[in-house]
């Protein structure tokens, strides 16, 4: 009865924040973000894919590289997200929610490269490597601590505890429905390799992320091509069924436009969490010349989650024809989708593929409640109990009921998004002026490095070098 009543909450809650206030600051802070940046978005995406060749390339300075950041931000981007989350979001709100999914990761990329350079340039010296994130730039930036407190608080809970059952939740029934693996079972082995990991610190959670992000994307890459390569005629019906049912008259005349745009944002959200105030603690992490650098990869990594990865699981659902029915939801629709194009053995694939997707997002999400965690107080008991913790919801997310698990995450990412979203309109005109002595340095043939005498009014600021410009003059922040 106790959780009926929660459940109820929750799902009130849920459709106040995403009917209502989200859909509208979404949209319009990264319309804003794509406007004042000049469509950075557009015009800077062969400069992304040079920076993350550089970004390979490793970090002589022993922390960690950009490269490596960017693949523990996309290991929490990359996971349910791209395979239940896409199935929910097509039987709830339609085929038209693919397009909504596009259009907020479009102009989504705007916020992402805003939070991810206001991180580079608030990020604060740990050992060898650096941490970050929004908590450290409310309080800095903004000189709100209480904000810092409220938003660690916030992730914390979201990725670290809600988002990681979620996580759990999905590896168990895909399990289950491939192999038959009691979900017990699952539980024991998947909360002893969480710990083995989370218990090794941010180096293992690094190193794990870089080797495991680019095979699994890779690898279900390869087998969505395969599948629209083969079914290449029924392409063109697909793109028109999606866009029928995003604007179509009979949409609007059922109500089905509000459920497409509402789903379509909601699990394109939690998918590549642009805005949301996540991938910024791994940008944090980064070793760069300059802070746009890394914001440009991390817009780059919301391009890579839904327009590439995210649209092969549509695709590869909408050309099945499985969605009408209701015999499935979640993962094991996206495995019967698989298993309808090619065979009883895709199951199994998937079933693979999403143990490595769900796993590098439970991986990623616990980094960014350690940053967090550690923003709060830099006491060794209290992230060793997040860390049980996390374990903890790990077990329980694996026989936790589906809709349950989902309405609890959906709830505490919608808070944390509204809190972020305040923060980084607030202090935008600090990343756009980034963003211009960034292009600056580059028209005059530079490798761009930042400092803080460049900007004038530019406070608190505590890993980067303080160095007089060649050309004597400041950019004002406006």
């Amino acid at each position: 009865m106790q959780v009926e009543i929660i459940e109820k909450f929750v799902n009130g809650a849920n459709t106040l924040l995403w009917s209502y206030i989200l859909i509208v600051l979404l949209v319009g802070s990264g319309l804003y973000f794509t406007i004042r940046t000049k469509f950075v978005q557009f015009g800077m995406v062969g400069e992304m894919f040079r920076l993350m060749g550089d970004g390979t390339k490793g970090n002589k300075k022993g922390g960690i590289s950009s490269f490596q950041a960017f693949c523990i931000s996309t290991a929490s981007r990359v996971g349910t997200g791209n395979l239940a989350g896409v199935a929910i979001a097509i039987t709830t709100g339609g085929p038209g929610a693919v397009f909504w999914m596009w259009l907020i990761a479009i102009i989504g990329s705007a916020s992402a490269f805003v939070e991810s350079t206001l991180a580079q340039i608030y990020k604060v010296k740990n050992g060898d490597t650096y941490r970050g994130g929004p908590a450290y730039y409310m309080e800095k930036a903004l000189k709100a601590r209480w904000m810092g407190i409220t938003f660690a608080i916030l992730i914390s809970l979201t990725f670290g505890l809600a988002f990681n059952s979620v996580q759990a939740n999905t590896i168990a029934s895909s399990l289950n429905n491939s192999f038959g693996i009691n979900k017990v079972v699952i539980a024991v082995i998947l909360s002893a390799v969480t710990a083995v990991i989370i218990f090794g610190g941010l180096k293992r959670v690094a190193k794990v992320a870089e080797w495991m992000v680019p095979l699994m994307a890779g690898a279900y890459i390869l087998v969505a091509l395969y599948i629209m390569v083969t079914n290449l005629s029924e392409i063109p019906g697909v793109f028109v069924l999606i866009f029928e049912s995003a604007f179509g008259i009979k949409e609007v005349a059922g109500g089905a436009l509000g459920a497409a745009m509402i789903n379509g944002i909601k699990r394109g959200l939690f998918s590549n969490e642009a805005g949301m105030g996540s991938a910024p603690n791994a940008a944090a992490t980064a070793e760069v010349s300059h802070p746009v650098k890394q914001g440009l990869i991390q817009s780059l990594g919301v391009f890579v989650d839904t327009l590439v990865i995210c649209s092969s699981t549509a695709f590869i659902i909408l050309l099945s024809g499985l969605y009408t029915s209701e015999e499935s939801n979640g993962i094991v629709l996206t495995q019967n989708a698989l298993e309808g194009s090619l065979g009883s053995w895709a199951g199994i694939f998937l079933a693979v593929i999403v143990f490595l997707f769900a796993f590098s997002s439970v991986v990623g999400n616990y980094y960014y409640g350690e940053t967090n965690i550690e923003f709060i107080k830099n006491n060794k008991l209290f992230l060793n109990i997040y860390r049980v913790a996390v374990v903890g919801m790990v077990a329980f997310g694996s026989l936790a009921e589906l809709s349950f698990v989902w309405g609890i995450a959906d709830l505490f990412m919608g808070l944390m998004a509204i809190i972020n979203l305040i923060a980084i309109i607030l202090l935008g005109k600090i990343a756009f002026a980034a963003l211009a002595d960034y292009k600056k340095q580059k028209a005059n043939g530079q490798n761009p490095v930042f400092y803080t005498s460049n900007f004038e009014g530019l406070e608190n600021v505590e890993a980067w070098e303080k160095a007089p410009t060649k050309d004597k003059q400041t950019r004002k922040i406006v």
